[in-house]
């Protein structure tokens, strides 16, 4: 432990270490004897004399880090500390404003964490921490470093109210931060607007770096106002384009003035580029204010001056250099049609001028591909969102948007053909590479593309013609120039993606047959490149054309196969004349051969293997059973289904030139192509055998390799690719038929096999997911498959074989020892979660009697059970909670478990029983549903089998006896344990009360049970509510818990639970309905968890 008299020089050593030590090791050292300063009881002078003594900055940095995680404990320093840390703070900055900036933030932020969570703190009748307004004008009246400070200390309280700390209630944010907007938030902007008006009034020296951290912390403090989450909706900040900010109706007045919004829009044009961005980052928010803030004429002026503010930027566009400045005007734009109907938009006075600037300034935007790239997704969310609104536009106002629309696509289309020989000659990033980006402005631009498509298709067929007629001399010419070649098939891929996206773009916008047939065209040419590249493999190939031509084709088949519909379309007239496509069965016919292409000549290609396979997996599964039927009729099927094997198809190998994630893509092949097998495979054994022999082959390969002790490297890459192939297979196969053929082609022969791999390879994640996924997917019973004849033991034989291969993996894995933090859940979570949902899927399956294994003597369900419980106890409870996969599979097996299996419950050690109740106390008030409703189940299960056990011990029967020794057993733990109901009580009654609950049927069903075992708990609870509250509400409150059990009797039968369920529901209302009320601090404060 520290000693607390360690002198600030070594103190300050560490930090020097912590913050700018290059070596891992050292700094590791003193960030963990830092960490020791935090817990121990000197912190508080500790810091004190680091702040007073310390000579450096990263002294002051570190104590005040200190103060901020102390300030922000669960369990609260005493409110005089609290009090006296804010005041030392205050006078503390105030004495020494020319302190590190970064030092001056850290210690803001202490202050504004204690004000936050002190904010309805009483103390002599004074809301003790709501001064700091008052605190904050002082130093508004000293020097410009204090201004600045106190700029800060304001920005940083709002930023800090409006900061979700998951680790508390979320009610009790909300009410401290609906507090803060409607005491203090609107003072606060209309003080920093005020602030920066008379910066702009004064003349302003841009050189002078005070002036410019000042005026940079007031407009982040107007942002910070205007960002604030008003209404608690926690708006998702990456669904940038959805935003609404929810003003509040008193902040109307300040909106209604034209100068509120002339002044930013002057600070734009005032400002040098770091600062003019923030102002157009409030404009944004300004333009995206809700609608309903405003009456008809009001929005109508208010927009107006929007869009006489774009206008003024747009002319004088130099600013717009700036690419920070460029990327918030491009969002402001989009803003405008987000929150503003084109009926309205058309309406304004100048809005004629303004649509032709925005559409040149568009158009410049993407003629000029490289400059800031993430911007350009704003101004086609803007262009889409008009052309889609042209429909319903009732206005007879021109919008223009039939002479702009085809002028973006075309910008468009040609930036991005003349950025081809650019990224090739120079070695640029090319734009084709980030794929999620290419898509999403795709995506856009089939709206717009779709606006007079007969000038779009016409650019289009030109570009392609000219292209593909370069690209075949290049390939013909003697000298074939590899640059040339390169750039040809660059422009060709961009132009194959955009074919596709106007095919697509059928789908979003009203279309003719005409249209249909311009889509015939474009299509012609695109399957005329497909045979023409396909040609030339393997010798030479090009994976971004490929990859264009399964958007293309992802995108046919959306739009023009499968539909009855499109039967007759004009699509087919032109391409029956050039290809002799006639309808959608020969479309069918050129999909497969191409995937049987790729699949052959990509082998080594991930991405391409990987999106064939996808295009594959969608055509198995997205048609009507027509559509399945002429399938399977395709010659290239059957050749797939009579030739999954290496020979055929390289990425089925398993040598050392693949990766091990690369044999991922298998299981996906082998889902598509056992539901093609599926079509006519009915009751046919043979033709399974058939199928199913390349993957005979390589398992009695491995068998042997098993059987001589050699290739041991070779043995596991094959396994891993036999477990993936298998898992597509197992999954596919959804009828009782087929899957018995599987279960009989592998439970004897091969199970053995896989067993033995988890033996020999436990340590190696790569080889047990696979095979542990692989067992999961056998002990799934999707679509009653697994319910087996009558006089068929399988279900009990594969339960056994999951139970020796979960105990075989538990014991090795314990064996490990303890991991580092990053290996533990590779190497040993994620193999336990998969452990978890193949037991929870073979528990709540119905194809096993659990109860014969006891009858017969047969330990193997006893053992798994065993296993479960040693895994468990190996994982930590902050573990159990904090990894997604290993919540969402511990939690549902443990509903199984307390469900059916309440003996094994109650017959574990208490430490054991003790350890699974904490976890679900722990995992009640998660996040995430899926384990909150479990834990609500099996809290039921747990307490209704209690409250059944005494129930049946009052009757004291002589049937009982015999039963009641389990019953017996955990009431006894519950008496020798009272608290770990009452806490769980008190956790369900604060998420009813007082929290945002989303599953309020499952909360209600085990509270009932809970109240009724601890109905005097229960009175010490609602006694200590009630009393807490001033007198005016009491009786209220009382009502509310007498009805709450209004006609709720003393027993847990469904039509009671349904009637507490009711009343529950009503309750919670009322009790918001009573809490809710200004002037009623303690309300807010209040937290049943204390």
């Amino acid at each position: 432990q520290l000693d607390p008299l360690q002198s600030c020089t070594e103190l300050e050593v560490l930090c020097n270490q912590l913050y700018e030590g290059t070596d891992l090791a050292q700094r590791m050292q003193a960030e963990k004897v830092l960490l020791e300063l935090i817990d121990s009881p000197a912190c508080l002078s500790q810091c004190q004399l680091l702040l007073e003594q310390g000579t450096t900055s990263y002294a002051q940095l570190l104590a005040a880090t200190c103060l901020s995680k102390l300030v922000s404990r669960t369990t609260p320093l005493p409110i005089e500390q609290r009090i006296d840390i804010r005041n030392y703070i205050l006078n503390y900055v105030a004495s020494q404003p020319k302190l590190a900036p970064f030092v001056i933030q850290a210690l803001v932020q202490v202050i504004a964490k204690i004000t936050k969570l002190g904010w309805f703190e009483v103390q002599k009748d004074q809301l003790i921490f709501r001064d700091i307004i008052g605190d904050v004008k002082k130093f508004l009246q000293g020097t410009v470093d204090h201004y600045i400070i106190g700029v800060m200390i304001l920005s940083e309280l709002t930023q800090e109210m409006n900061l979700v700390d998951y680790s508390r209630p979320s009610a009790k944010h909300r009410k401290i931060a609906t507090s803060f907007r409607d005491t203090s938030l609107k003072d606060i902007l209309m003080l920093a607007c005020s602030l920066l008006k008379e910066l702009l009034a004064k003349p302003l020296n841009l050189q002078d770096q005070q002036q410019q951290s000042l005026a940079m912390h007031l407009l982040k403090l107007v942002l910070n106002c205007l960002n604030f989450d008003f209404i608690g909706n926690s708006a998702d900040e990456s669904a940038d384009d959805l935003c609404t900010v929810q003003i509040p109706t008193n902040w109307r007045t300040i909106f209604l003035e034209p100068e509120t919004l002339d002044l930013f829009f002057d600070l734009y044009h005032s400002f040098p580029p770091v600062l003019s961005q923030l102002a157009l980052s409030c404009l944004v928010q300004f333009a995206s204010t809700r609608r309903s803030l405003f009456s008809n004429p009001e929005r109508a002026k208010y927009l107006g001056n929007l869009i006489k503010g774009v206008k003024r930027i747009l002319e004088n566009p130099q600013g717009l250099s700036d690419p920070g400045n460029y990327h918030e005007f491009c969002r402001f734009l989009a803003r405008l049609k987000t929150n503003y109907q084109l009926g309205e938009l058309v309406m304004v006075k100048n809005y004629p001028e303004v649509i032709r600037l925005i559409a040149n300034f568009t158009i410049t935007s993407l003629q000029h591909w490289e400059f800031a790239p993430n911007s350009v997704h704003y101004l086609l969310t803007l262009w889409q969102r008009m052309v889609a609104s042209v429909p319903f536009v009732k206005s007879t106002e021109p919008h223009f948007l039939d002479t702009y629309a085809p002028e973006i696509t075309k910008a468009y289309i040609t930036s991005r053909l003349e950025s081809v020989p650019v990224v090739v000659r120079d070695g640029l990033e090319d734009p084709l590479d980030d794929i999620a980006t290419v898509f999403q402005q795709l995506e856009q631009l089939c709206t717009v593309s779709r606006c007079e498509y007969e000038k779009t298709c016409a650019l289009l067929v030109q570009l392609f013609d000219q292209n593909a007629q370069n690209y075949q001399k290049l390939l013909h010419s003697s000298s074939r120039n590899p640059l040339e070649i390169t750039v040809q098939e660059g422009c060709l891929a961009w132009l194959v993606y955009l074919v596709g996206t106007v095919v697509g773009g059928r789908l979003t916008y009203t279309s003719t047959d005409e249209h249909d047939a311009m889509d015939g065209e474009l299509s012609c040419r695109v399957f005329q490149l497909i045979s023409l590249m396909d040609a030339q493999l393997p010798r030479s190939s090009n994976e971004k054309v490929e990859l264009a031509i399964l958007w293309f084709l992802d995108q046919f088949r959306k739009t023009y196969v499968g539909d009855q519909l499109q039967r007759t379309s004009k699509v087919y007239a032109r391409m029956s004349e050039v290809l002799g496509i006639t309808d959608d069965n020969h479309v069918l016919e050129t999909f497969m051969g191409k995937i049987v292409t790729n699949l052959k000549c990509w082998g080594r290609c991930e991405p391409v293997i990987s999106r064939t396979l996808q295009f594959l997996n969608d055509l198995s599964v997205g048609y009507p059973l027509y559509y399945t039927l002429q399938l399977v009729k395709i010659d290239a099927v059957k050749f797939m289904l009579q030739n999954h094997t290496s020979k055929h198809f390289p990425f089925l190998g398993v040598n050392d030139n693949y990766s091990l994630s690369d044999l991922r893509c298998r299981t996906t092949f082998y889902t598509a192509l056992t539901r093609l097998l599926m079509v006519d495979l009915g009751e046919d054994e043979d033709e399974f055998e058939n199928f199913m022999l390349p993957l005979t082959v390589s398992f009695e390969t491995v068998t042997q390799i098993f059987n001589n002790r050699f290739k041991q490297e070779e043995a596991k890459r094959m396994l891993i690719g036999l477990a993936r192939d298998l898992r597509g297979i197992a999954f596919a196969l959804n009828t009782k038929t087929s899957y018995t053929m599987l279960f009989d082609w592998i439970y004897s022969a091969y199970l053995p096999i896989l067993q033995r791999a988890i033996e020999l390879w436990y340590r190696e994640a790569a080889c047990t997911t696979p095979i542990l996924k692989l067992m999961a997917e056998l002990l799934q019973n999707r679509s009653q498959r697994l319910n087996f004849d009558v006089s068929s033991p399988n279900g009990i034989l594969l339960f056994r074989e999951a139970s020796k291969m979960i105990c075989t993996y538990g014991n090795q894995i314990l064996s490990l020892g303890t991991l580092s933090k990053d290996q533990v859940y590779p190497l040993k979570l994620k193999g336990i979660s998969i452990c978890y949902s193949a037991l929870k899927s073979a528990l709540c399956g119905n194809y096993v009697t659990f109860g014969v294994f006891k009858l017969y003597g047969d330990n193997h369900f006893d053992n798994v059970l065993q296993a479960f419980v040693k895994m468990l106890l190996s994982v930590s409870h902050s573990d159990l909670l904090q990894y997604r996969k290993l919540s969402q599979s511990y939690y549902p097996l443990l509903e199984c478990l307390t469900q059916d299996h309440m003996s094994f419950i109650t017959s574990l050690e208490p430490h054991v029983l003790m350890y699974i109740l904490t976890s679900i106390s722990e995992g009640l008030t998660a996040l995430d549903t899926i384990v909150s409703s479990s834990c609500c189940a099996s809290l039921d299960y747990i307490v209704t089998y209690l409250f059944k056990h005494i129930a049946k011990e009052g009757k004291k029967t002589l049937r009982c006896r015999e039963i009641s020794q389990d019953g017996q057993r955990l009431l006894h733990f519950m008496q020798q344990n009272p608290e770990v109901l009452q806490q769980m009580m008190s956790i369900l009654m604060n998420t009813i009360i007082f929290e945002d609950c989303r599953n309020q049927w499952s909360v209600s069903r085990p509270l009932l049970g809970l109240i009724l075992l601890n109905e005097k708990y229960f009175s010490e609870v609602r006694a200590s509510l009630i009393n807490s509250q001033p007198d005016n509400k009491r009786e209220v409150l009382n009502q509310c818990f007498r009805n709450l059990m209004e006609g709720v009797e003393q027993n847990l039968l469904v039509k009671n639970r349904d009637r507490f369920t009711q009343n529950m529901s009503v309750f919670r209302r009322d009790m918001a309905d009573a809490l809710r009320c200004e002037g009623s601090p303690e309300a807010s404060n209040l937290d049943m968890m204390s």
